[in-house]
């Protein structure tokens, strides 16, 4: 079972100036009371707000749906290589929440989208869309989505949106006068208003710019922190530009800008944008120092972002106005520009041997894979030559020389085994040779100052050599280097190195039997299958925090994992050779994470051995969050193992051969997830801890009466529990139930505390199945008492894999919602009749049906008198039925035929009693309306086979 984390809101401006009433315009375009699909259009100049505008939008109502999702600057996007089909899998992967979405073609992708998205409700942006075929191949009609479902294509082309049949379009217009001065005094004085003697130039600037958002940020950031003085002289550079283009208005910023700065600035618009700032900032340090305090003034000046995650960013109008002045260098002869960043100007440099030592960078990267013809000798004249980036290409000649002032050669497909024998770059900073036919056969001793190394994909390594004189390495891969057999132990001894990864070396047998790495933080040899020893740790390894050995060939872990205070996650799945574990891993007191799943044959007795000469007080890794144990072969020794991990909150049992699930594993007071699945032998579950939240016993077809007991129990008594076990039988102490997958009710005052269940058939076919939780009140979608910024973890989301069996699955049905948001449901249902549906659904209904389905609720925190059930009705005073499993044709609430249909006489006589006496308050004519489908909160199933 795997809960997934909750969609987080995207990160705004800081100061929302007018942006209030556009939004209210849109959302009455959008009608989210609507339940037909709605495609809006957001038309408008660039730099004029409307990625700010739909960020708004998206951050208000993204949780009113199932699946959302927010694709950034497709303009750019698409151009790159399968650019179009990437799009498509982040659009599937965000909305779905399943990784790894793959397919190889747009047209597949359309299939995709158009088969999983059309009964989903969605939430889909495009933003910064400029050919008709983006949102034909991402979102090319209303019959894609499900009811209810709201696309919003950004651009700045109206006509586009009419070739794309999009009905309802709204244009972003410029700020008003009086928030145009708001917004530029927030950036130019941190304040809404002007201070003394600076009002009558803020006017003239806001009148100047004309209320475009972008420039009035710009302007206020550089004008920010002048005296009277400066800010006459910049705005009388602002005064005499004969045409106020955009380009034009933000280019004195950039004027303004130190020489140092201006070409880090267009570096950045040139090469890194969207790269991580630690990266950048190593590279550009090596052309200048002062790299780091210029980044922070490009900052200052509102001319690039970093986001929350360390990324550059620059607004696409900002960066073409820098490489505009690139551009502007040498308008016909790209061969003179200092950089060069469109693939056809580079072909033609390159083919043509035009390269001279005006070239600072080059970076190709084509749409489609391109074969380049040009002389060996191509970069023979580019002796200034900085940053070489080269993707999706293959070239047909091998360059005899590169230049020596390289800082970056970042190069996918490299064609050659060797670097150029004359390769001596004193200042290279990073070398990423990756899917090459690179052999690493020449010795590197002449590339000291080397940080970033990545030889990832290089098939013909065989043998990492000695790297003793790269003491400045910090990022060390050979992932996928399949032929790879030797690593020189000199790389056990690199002092600042933060992270090294030989992940799928497949045949990698000889590694540094001793790790002396003082920097180290991440450690990955996951699946090296002919690694056999995992190295010493030796010295100081405090900040080594991570390390992935899953599916190594490794038997042994050392008694020196114990030297590694700050280890946080250790996983060590499907290590099936590693025959013992140390008593030093139980002193890791800041391990949270521990992965030891899949590791038989020898795994029960490791872990049995383990946990007989580790018993507490010896024990410090009380930290320990997450533990997975799942097909170890465990048999008898459990006890052991839950003495010892009491605080543990995840864990995973799966697959197992224990007959008998512990007593004692109620002394876990924190646990809130059991996974029991396909633990076919067991039997006996005794009562579990009240904080479980999620228990998995799907598969586990050989429980007692008395471990279904416990179960039910711990759904009946549980706070926000989730549950999935055999279908041995139906709950018979339901409140009420039904066939199919429909519950409805009435409620008033306080929403009750409920527990639904409902009963799936065994799948007819193999495949992946969803099952999805609706909640509706008076048939409407709306949900106004729920936050929008809530950082919970979400409930109601699960993955599992339960074969073919039929299955029971238990849900509190308000679990997913916070004391405030239930206050506030409470609120909106008031003393009136409120009619409350529940759904549950497949997406695959004629494989996976949904039997019965029933609702309990919790009498102590409920008040049954504001509760009334809609036939079919169980009584709650009814006798308890068997046990033993009823028949799906004869369910064993179904009445009679014969009492059935005096039944349904006595129903159409009440309801033509109640026509006759509308003031009845349960039948109230003036019902307020509110359904939501759980989007948010969703109960998934996923049923693999």
């Amino acid at each position: 079972m795997h809960l997934l984390m909750p969609p987080k809101r995207f990160h705004n401006t800081d100061h929302m100036v007018g942006l209030e009433p556009r939004i209210k315009e849109v959302m009455s375009i959008l009608n989210k009371s609507d339940d037909r699909v709605c495609m809006v259009g957001v038309h408008g100049i660039g730099g004029i707000g409307k990625t700010t505008l739909a960020k708004a939008i998206y951050n208000s109502i993204f949780y009113e749906f199932e699946g959302h999702c927010f694709l950034f600057d497709v303009k750019e996007a698409s151009k790159k290589y399968k650019g179009i089909v990437r799009l498509q899998q982040t659009l599937l992967s965000e909305i779905l929440e399943e990784k790894g979405m793959k397919f190889g073609s747009v047209d597949e992708g359309i299939s995709k989208i158009k088969h999983r998205l059309s009964h989903k409700k969605v939430l889909l942006v495009l933003d910064d869309v400029d050919e008709v075929e983006q949102p034909e191949q991402l979102a090319g009609g209303c019959d894609w989505f499900g009811c209810g479902s709201k696309i919003i294509i950004i651009t700045r082309n109206k006509q586009l949106l009419i070739a794309c049949n999009v009905k309802k379009a709204y244009e972003m217009k410029k700020l008003h006068e009086h928030y145009s001065l708001e917004l530029f005094c927030w950036y130019a004085f941190h304040m809404s208003q002007p201070p003394k003697g600076y009002k009558n130039m803020s006017i003239h600037v806001t009148r100047y710019v004309r209320g475009l958002p972008l420039a009035l940020k710009v302007i206020g950031s550089n004008l920010a922190h002048k005296s009277i003085e400066e800010w006459r002289s910049i705005l009388k550079q602002y005064d005499e530009i004969p045409e106020r283009t955009i380009h034009h208005v933000l280019k004195i910023s950039y004027d303004c800008l130190q020489e140092c700065a201006k070409g880090i600035f267009l570096d950045i618009a040139c090469f890194f944008k969207e790269e991580k700032l630690e990266f950048v900032e190593a590279i550009l340090e090596a052309w200048d120092r002062g790299a780091r305090f210029y980044i922070e003034v490009l900052v200052d000046k509102s001319l690039i972002t970093i986001n929350d995650k360390g990324y550059l960013y620059m607004h696409d109008l900002i960066q073409q106005m820098g490489r505009e002045i690139v551009r502007q260098e040498a308008l016909s002869d790209p061969g003179k520009r200092s950089r060069l960043w469109y693939y056809k100007d580079v072909l033609k440099v390159l083919h043509e041997n035009l390269g001279g030592n005006n070239i600072e960078g080059i970076i190709l990267d084509p749409p489609h894979q391109e074969e380049v013809k040009c002389s060996d000798s191509a970069f023979e004249k580019m002796n200034n030559l900085r940053i070489i980036i080269v993707r999706n290409t293959q070239f047909l000649t091998c360059p005899k020389y590169l230049p020596n002032s390289l800082i970056l050669l970042d190069w996918q497909g490299y064609p050659s085994m060797n670097l150029p024998p004359d390769f001596s770059p004193p200042k290279l900073v990073c070398l990423k040779i990756y899917g090459s036919p690179f052999s690493l056969e020449v010795s590197f001793e002449r590339f000291e100052y080397l940080t970033y190394l990545d030889f990832s994909k290089c098939e013909f390594i065989i043998e990492v050599p000695d790297m003793s004189q790269f003491q400045n390495l910090k990022t060390l891969s050979f992932r996928e280097c399949r032929s790879l057999i030797e690593v020189h132990d000199s790389v056990g001894s690199l002092s600042k190195l933060v992270k090294l990864d030989v992940l799928e070396c497949i045949k990698l047998t000889s590694f540094p039997h001793e790790i002396k790495m003082p920097s180290l933080q991440e450690f990955n040899i996951s699946d090296c299958k002919s690694l056999k020893y995992f190295p010493e740790i030796v010295g100081n390894m405090d900040p080594l925090m991570y390390i992935n050995a899953e599916g190594s060939a490794i038997n042994e872990l050392p008694s020196s994992i114990g030297n590694l205070p700050r280890l946080r996650s250790l996983n060590l799945r499907s290590c099936r050779n590693l025959r013992g574990l140390p008593n030093s891993l139980l002193t890791l007191h800041n391990l949270g994470v521990l992965l030891l799943g899949d590791i038989k044959p020898h795994g029960r007795k490791s872990l049995k051995k383990l946990m007989q000469e580790s018993q507490p007080p010896t024990i410090s890794c009380t930290n320990l969050d997450r533990l997975e144990l799942q097909n170890c072969g465990l048999l008898d020794d459990l006890h052991l193992i839950l003495k010892c991990f009491r605080n543990v909150r995840y864990l995973n049992l799966s697959g197992n051969d224990f007959v008998y699930l512990p007593e004692c594993i109620k002394e876990c007071a924190y646990l809130e997830r059991l996974d029991l699945s396909a633990c076919k032998r067991l039997r006996d579950i005794p009562e579990l801890p009240l904080t479980l939240q999620s228990i998995a016993a799907d598969k586990c077809m050989s429980l007692t009466l008395e471990s279904i007991r416990h179960l039910w129990s711990q759904a009946k008594e549980g706070f926000r529990v989730e549950i999935v076990m055999p279908a041995i039988s139906f709950p018979d102490w339901l409140h009420f139930c039904c066939k199919g997958g429909k519950l409805s009710f009435r409620v008033r005052g306080n929403f009750p505390h409920v527990l639904i269940a409902y009963e799936t058939g065994k799948a007819n076919t193999s495949g992946i199945y969803t099952l999805e939780v609706f909640m509706r009140i008076n048939g409407s979608k709306k949900m106004p008492w729920v936050q929008s910024d809530r950082d919970a973890r979400e409930k109601g989301r699960f993955v599992l894999s339960v074969g073919y069996q039929a299955h029971v699955f238990f849900y509190d049905l308000l679990s997913d919602f916070s004391e405030e948001e239930l206050e506030e449901l409470n609120k909106f249902l008031g003393l009136e009749w409120n009619d409350a549906d529940i759904q549950v659904t497949s997406d695959s209904p004629a494989d996976m049906s949904i039997i019965n389905c029933g609702i309990y609720v919790n009498k102590q925190q409920t008040s049954m008198e504001n509760v009334q059930f809609k036939s079919p009705l169980r009584s709650m005073n009814a006798s308890r039925a068997s046990l033993k499993r009823r028949a799906v044709a004869s369910h064993p609430n179904e009445p009679p035929k014969k009492h059935l249909r005096r039944f349904k006489e006595k129903i159409n006589c009440t309801r033509r009693t109640r026509q006759a006496k509308p003031h009845r308050i349960f039948h109230s004519q003036c019902k307020r309306r509110m359904c939501f489908p759980m989007s948010k909160h969703l109960l998934r199933a996923l049923f693999f086979f």
